[in-house]
């Protein structure tokens, strides 16, 4: 991919689709790289560790909701819970109301990772920002939403009706 990146930077033509959306799976591959390694520093899955995420981000939640916000099958987050918990970084209680839930929660380490974790990430967006003028890191941001907008839960969908044909 960095080749296709400079090929693609050293032409002095306008800029293309094909080309933002190379760069695109150019910095999904760069930042999976960059939070695999790290994750597998810390004996951590991706799955189980955007699990500890939503967590921190949401609080106590039950089972069917993570299973919601993951996008995947309730027996799936059974089986990340389980680890979770063996590993001491969360815990299961009863549902104060609904007898027949269970709340899933960081425990107080759990917690203290999640947090760790955030600190790693903020100091990660500084340093790939600095020096970025407020405008044109507003530009990316409007693009970005455009972007994951289009993205949605399905295919690529353009506005309008100039949309291609599908295969």
């Amino acid at each position: 991919m960095k080749r296709l990146h400079n090929d693609v930077s050293t032409r002095r033509q306008p800029a293309r689709a094909d080309d933002a959306f190379e760069r695109l799976f150019e910095l999904a591959a760069r930042l999976g790289d960059v939070m695999g390694r790290g994750l597998a520093e810390r004996g951590m899955s991706i799955a189980r560790a955007e699990l500890v995420w939503v967590l921190r981000r949401q609080g106590a939640t039950t089972q069917r909701e993570l299973a919601e916000t993951l996008r995947c099958t309730p027996r799936n987050v059974t089986g990340l819970v389980d680890a979770l918990q063996a590993a001491g970084l969360v815990e299961r209680r009863p549902h104060p109301t609904d007898r027949r839930a269970i709340l899933v929660s960081l425990t107080d380490t759990g917690t203290a990772i999640a947090n760790d974790w955030h600190a790693d990430f903020q100091r990660g967006g500084a340093r790939l920002f600095r020096g970025v003028s407020a405008a044109d890191l507003a530009t990316f941001l409007a693009v970005l939403d455009t972007v994951l907008g289009r993205l949605g839960d399905g295919p690529v969908a353009e506005e309008g009706g100039d949309r291609e044909p599908r295969a």
